[in-house]
């Protein structure tokens, strides 16, 4: 009896011991940030989109999973002024480009984490935009209680094939390159 007991003891200081639960932080999303870069033969305009909400989930100080939600009704452009800045924005949340009034919110879910060390991380994701989802891969690096990314994301995966060269001849100077930009910062 003293033994089984003793046994029960040493089973559950290991189990506890190694049992360590998962830490899920919820990003501020007031000072989190999406910043997006388009480009263009002629130039190029930023702006920025706001998250919506967010977590990270932390496994021994280790970032294991996220998860992500912007909401594209908030898609501004920074670099204009005016009807010009106007005339922008109305185009990216036209059908043309995102198409925010029938796709509200842009998700990205955590899918593999791989620890680099020193907080560094390459992660491979699924990013849903306009209802269709793909997989995308980033390095992510977490200070303290921040975070940042930079992400390349091809829109013509997501049926946003407006101006595009790969898909229309003869656009000349009004090319619009596949690839945009999104600098990503979070606080949690």
């Amino acid at each position: 009896m003293k033994n089984l007991k003793l046994l029960s003891i040493i089973l559950l200081i290991i189990f506890s011991s190694t049992a360590v639960e998962a830490q899920i932080k919820k990003i501020d999303v007031t000072n989190s940030s999406i910043i997006w870069t388009g480009k263009k033969i002629t130039g190029q305009h930023e702006g920025t989109i706001k998250f919506k909400e967010g977590t990270l989930t932390f496994k021994n100080n280790k970032v294991v999973g996220g998860s992500f939600i912007a909401d594209m009704t908030t898609l501004n452009n920074t670099d204009q002024t005016g009807s010009s800045k106007a005339k922008l924005e109305g185009h990216l949340k036209s059908d043309d480009f995102f198409g925010v009034y029938n796709f509200d919110t842009a998700l990205l879910n955590f899918k593999t984490v791989t620890d680099k060390g020193n907080n560094n991380y390459t992660i491979i994701a699924n990013l849903t935009i306009k209802g269709q989802t793909h997989p995308i891969i980033f390095e992510f690096a977490v200070n303290n209680n921040t975070a940042t990314a930079d992400l390349k994301v091809d829109r013509t995966k997501y049926d946003i094939r407006y101006g595009s060269g790969s898909f229309f001849d003869d656009l000349g100077d009004k090319t619009i390159y596949d690839q945009f930009d999104l600098k990503v910062n979070l606080v949690f």
